[in-house]
């Protein structure tokens, strides 16, 4: 079973998955038909749902713990949804 914020980062990582299926220009995914892209793509994007709707449940979830738990709780979710740290080869900057 996961927790909220494992839901989300896996809606995250699915979300940004799915876009792969369309930007596949070059490499093995480039060589399936179109359809066959967008019904991947499709299915990511519904996996990605579930995870956000069981996130967003989990997260609600959260007005009715002990405030122990709540905190250990919060502190999850700060680490999944919060800022993130650049990534060493991001050169954004």
């Amino acid at each position: 079973m996961a927790t909220g914020p494992e839901h989300y980062r896996e809606a995250e990582r699915l979300a940004e998955q799915a876009d792969s299926w369309m930007d596949a220009d070059i490499g093995w995914k480039a060589h399936l038909p179109t359809e066959e892209r967008i019904a991947r793509r499709r299915a990511d994007l519904d996996a990605a749902q579930v995870h956000a709707t069981l996130a967003l449940a989990a997260a609600t979830a959260l007005a009715t713990m002990s405030s122990r738990a709540a905190v250990r709780t919060v502190n999850e979710w700060w680490a999944a949804a919060g800022p993130q740290q650049p990534k060493d080869d991001d050169t954004s900057e």
